[in-house]
């Protein structure tokens, strides 16, 4: 990001006009925190390696928090406030309560969770209820933190604003002025001595409280889809309750894979149906329905291992239609185990009724060879004793390819 002059002229003039001792006595100290965060801003766009850190990190590089957008208003907040023009960036210690106030959020922070939910419930839809313990406004004192008639005293340890100027390492030999929270007064700038302090939230403004909540997952709902429960996370004082929002997680099913719209399941049947046919309950779907097939379609028809059935519309529903996805089947052929007929007149007999074989291959030279019924294909490529290409290239060995002379 390149910074103009002209910006860092303005900033200039602005310190010079924001100087605490050209301010009235009263309102002195605010003007020193404006001088600080304006010169704090100079600074930034005057250094080259500053500029590049906060190009990069924002103002979380010189606050001290670490968090990209915290401590304060960035430099669209002291220009705009100044000149009605934004360049973009951060800068604390110059909040929207005026110069030197606190800055707070308008909303609070929202609590993320990931919810994991079954297949099951995603393809029928689902109201869960569930308990929630969060920080709710102090009831007795209405978030004041201290009894009714008690006044609040102003933090000395930040002079009332809230929060403190620190210094903060940001790099080997580059250190920076960092508008940090006060840690007496949590950032609101004053504290009820003990015996004025609220009696239930003992002055810390809040309480816990166990709330009975409950979301809806709808019909057809996705894994990464996100409910959003409106203003039901921690309350704080004058500002607005963030939302808990809860990511869901398709949870793996043992029969169906959605992908999509669609569901995918595997066909699991006998040779003798394969060939034969059936007329029988296939699986049970996610609604507990069971699904019944009927082969063949027409005489003649077998089923073969890999096959694909689909069935239209018995995938999952999509949200607020009617319409639904499709079901796909891919046929898994399970043969008799071994020894299954012993009796050689069976197998002579099911020989003659059953395609015979292709032609016999021709060939000069015959070897009967051995085999192992039980091989995997694990081993597969893994007695190459040179570890790569057995072959090797006679030029390689005599020093590789050689440049023709010019």
């Amino acid at each position: 990001m390149q910074w103009p002059p002209p910006e860092r002229r303005l900033i200039s003039m602005a310190a010079l006009a924001s100087h605490p001792d050209k301010a009235a006595e009263d309102e002195r100290e605010a003007a020193e925190v404006k001088f600080k965060a304006v010169n704090q801003a100079y600074e930034i766009l005057y250094d080259d390696e500053k500029r590049q850190i906060y190009d990069i990190h924002g103002m979380s590089a010189f606050d001290g928090s670490g968090r990209p957008g915290a401590g304060g208003p960035d430099l669209d907040d002291i220009i705009n406030s100044m000149f009605g023009m934004g360049m973009g960036g951060g800068m604390p210690g110059f909040g929207p309560g005026g110069p030197g106030g606190p800055r707070r959020p308008q909303k609070g922070p929202n609590e993320e969770q990931t919810y994991t939910v079954s297949l099951e419930d995603l393809y029928k839809g689902r109201t869960v209820k569930f308990a929630s313990t969060k920080n709710v406004i102090c009831s007795l004192c209405k978030g004041r933190g201290g009894k009714e008639r008690a006044t609040p005293k102003k933090c000395s340890t930040c002079g009332g604003q809230g929060h403190k100027e620190t210094l903060m390492q940001i790099g080997p030999g580059l250190v920076t002025r960092a508008m940090a929270e006060c840690k007496v007064c949590e950032g609101s700038g004053q504290f009820y001595q003990t015996k004025d302090k609220c009696k239930k939230c003992k002055g810390k403004r809040v309480t816990e409280e166990r709330k009975l909540l409950e979301i809806y997952i709808p019909r057809g709902a996705k894994e990464g889809e996100r409910i959003v429960l409106e203003g039901e996370g921690d309350q704080i004082p004058d500002v607005e309750p963030g939302d808990i929002i809860f990511q869901l997680d398709e949870a793996e099913h043992e029969t169906f894979r959605r992908s999509g719209g669609d569901l995918h399941a595997d066909l699991d049947i006998t040779l003798a149906e394969a060939l034969c046919g059936f007329s029988r309950v296939v699986l049970t779907h996610l609604d507990g329905r069971g699904i019944e097939l009927v082969h063949p379609k027409k005489p003649g028809d077998i089923l073969r291992p890999g096959q694909v059935l689909k069935i239209a519309g018995e995938g999952m529903p999509f949200k607020r239609s009617e319409a639904r996805g499709d079901l796909y089947l891919t046929v898994q052929i399970k043969f008799p185990e071994d020894g299954w007929a012993s009796n050689p007149a069976v197998l002579d007999k099911l020989r003659d009724m059953l395609p015979g074989p292709e032609p016999p291959i021709e060939a000069e030279t015959i070897d009967e060879v051995d085999y192992d019924p039980k091989a995997t294909m694990d081993d597969f490529g893994a007695k190459d004793a040179h570890g790569g290409s057995a072959w090797e290239d006679e030029d390689e060995e005599e020093g590789g390819a050689q440049c023709a002379a010019q």
